[in-house]
C-alpha cells in the first residue's frame, strides 16, 4: 500500500470512529429523556478531567532546582486570569500554552 493510500485509509478509519462516537448517544437514547447519571457525568466530568490534566502537567516540576517551577506557576496563573477575565476555555488554554512556551524559551 502506498503512503497516500495508507494515509487516506487512516483518515477514513479515524473519521468513521469519530462519527460513530458522535452518533452513538442518539442511537442509544433516541428521543427519550437523558438518564440522570449521564447528565451528572456531563456536568462534573469536565472539571475532573481538567484537574487531572493540571496534576499530570505539574507532576514533573522540580521546585528544588532552577527555574524552581516559576514558568509553570506563571502559566497556571495566566490560564486562571484569562479564564476569569474572558470565560473562554480555548483562549485560556492557548494563552497559557503560549505563555508557558515563551517563558521556557526565555528561561531555558
Amino acid at each position: 500500500m502506498s503512503n497516500n493510500a495508507y494515509a487516506a485509509a487512516a483518515i477514513a478509519v479515524m473519521a468513521g470512529i469519530t462519527l460513530s462516537l458522535r452518533v452513538l448517544p442518539f442511537a442509544v437514547f433516541g428521543k427519550t429523556k437523558t438518564p440522570a447519571f449521564i447528565e451528572f457525568l456531563g456536568k462534573f466530568l469536565p472539571y475532573a478531567i481538567m484537574g487531572m490534566l493540571v496534576v499530570y502537567c505539574l507532576k514533573g516540576v522540580s521546585f528544588g532546582s532552577a527555574p524552581f517551577g516559576i514558568p509553570e506557576g506563571i502559566a497556571v496563573a495566566l490560564v486562571v486570569l484569562l479564564h476569569v477575565w474572558k470565560r473562554n476555555t480555548l483562549l485560556s488554554i492557548v494563552g497559557g500554552t503560549a505563555g508557558y512556551m515563551l517563558l521556557m524559551q526565555m528561561v531555558g
